[in-house]
C-alpha cells in the first residue's frame, strides 16, 4: 500500500504540473464566464440551454484533461525508461498500472470540481433575458475573489517557496472555490441570507456527478492504450471510443437484436450515452437516485474490466 500510495501521489503531482492541465481549465473557466452571453439570444428557454451547454463543456473538460493525462503516464515513462527504474525497486505491474489509474483520476476529479462549481456560479448568475435584468455582482465578486486571491498566493509562493505557479492555482481556485460556492449558497444577488434563491438545482450537480464517471472511464481506458501503444495511437483510439459511445445507441443498439456483430460491439463499446441526462434537463423532470446508482455501478464494473485488461497487456510489455 505505502508503494502504490507513493505511486499515486506522484503521479497525481505530475500531472497537475504539466500545462496542458491547467490550460484546459483556464479555458474551460472561460467559456463557463462567457456562457450567459452566449445564451441569451436563443428562441427558447435560455436558462436550460445554459445549462446544457455548460454540462457540455464540463464534459469535453473533462475529456481533454484524461486523454492528455492518461495517455502519456505509461507511455512517456516506457519511451524515457524511467519505468524500469520504478519496477526494479520493485514495484509489481498491477500495483503500477493502478497507482498510474488513480493518479491521473484524482487530478481529473480536482478538476471537474472546480469546473462543476464555475458550472453552478454561471446557472446561479443566470441570463439577462429583458432589460430589467441585473447581474448577480454577489457572483461577479466571488469569481473575481477565487482568481485574485489564488494568483497572488500562487505567485507569492512561487516566490518565497518556489513552488510550481500553475499546480499551486489550480489547487488554491479549488479550495477558495468550496468557500464562494458555500456563500452563494445562503447569500442572494441582494447581499441578503436567501436560501432559497441561490437557483441551484439537484439535477445539474447529478449530471456533473454522471459526467464525470463517464470520465473515469475514458481514463482507464487511456492508461490501458498507453499501456501498449504510443501517445498519437492513444489519443486516436480514445477519442474514437468516445464519439462511438455518444451514439452507442443508434449505432450498434437498434441492431443489437438481429446482428451478432452489433451484439458485440454493443457489449464492448462504453455507453456514454446514459451518463448525460438533456432530457431531463429539458423536461424538468428529476433523476432518481436508483438511477444514479445503477449507472455507478455500470461506471465501476466498466471500469474495473478495462483495469483488468490493461494489467493483462503491461504484464507483458517489453519495458527494458
Amino acid at each position: 500500500m505505502s508503494k502504490l500510495y507513493t505511486l499515486t501521489k506522484n503521479t497525481f503531482t505530475e500531472t497537475i504540473r504539466q500545462p496542458v492541465y491547467a490550460i484546459i481549465i483556464f479555458v474551460a473557466l472561460l467559456l463557463f464566464f462567457i456562457s450567459p452571453s452566449l445564451t441569451m439570444y436563443t428562441m427558447d428557454d435560455d436558462i436550460k440551454f445554459l445549462r446544457e451547454i455548460g454540462l457540455s463543456t464540463l464534459f469535453l473538460t473533462g475529456l481533454f484533461i484524461a486523454i492528455f493525462s492518461a495517455a502519456g503516464v505509461v507511455a512517456e515513462e516506457i519511451e524515457n525508461k524511467t519505468v524500469t527504474t520504478v519496477l526494479s525497486k520493485p514495484v509489481q505491474r498491477p500495483i503500477f498500472i493502478i497507482a498510474k489509474f488513480l493518479g491521473v483520476g484524482l487530478a481529473v476529479v480536482l478538476a471537474h470540481y472546480i469546473c462543476t462549481i464555475a458550472l453552478l456560479m454561471a446557472i446561479r448568475h443566470g441570463i439577462l433575458e429583458s432589460v430589467d435584468d441585473t447581474h448577480d455582482w454577489t457572483v461577479i465578486s466571488a469569481a473575481a475573489a477565487i482568481i485574485g486571491l489564488a494568483f497572488l498566493l500562487s505567485a507569492f509562493f512561487n516566490y518565497t517557496y518556489d513552488w510550481k505557479f500553475l499546480s499551486t492555482a489550480v489547487v488554491l481556485t479549488a479550495v477558495f472555490a468550496t468557500f464562494a460556492i458555500i456563500l452563494l449558497s445562503f447569500i442572494d444577488k441582494d447581499w441578503k441570507f436567501n436560501p432559497t434563491e441561490n437557483r441551484f438545482n439537484a439535477v445539474d450537480i447529478y449530471g456533473s456527478a454522471l459526467l464525470l464517471l463517464a470520465v473515469i472511464i475514458i481514463v482507464a481506458l487511456a492508461v490501458a492504450l498507453s499501456a501498449r501503444f504510443n501517445m498519437v495511437v492513444t489519443l486516436s483510439a480514445c477519442i474514437g471510443l468516445f464519439l462511438l459511445g455518444l451514439v452507442s445507441d443508434y449505432t450498434f443498439g437498434r441492431f443489437a437484436q438481429t446482428h451478432l456483430w452489433a451484439k458485440i460491439c454493443y457489449f464492448l463499446v462504453p455507453n456514454l450515452q446514459i451518463f448525460w441526462i438533456s432530457d431531463a434537463i429539458y423536461e424538468g423532470s428529476t433523476v432518481p437516485l436508483k438511477y444514479l446508482s445503477i449507472t455507478a455501478f455500470y461506471a465501476l464494473c466498466y471500469t474495473t474490466a478495462i483495469l483488468a485488461l490493461a494489467i493483462a497487456l503491461f504484464q507483458r510489455r517489453q519495458v527494458g
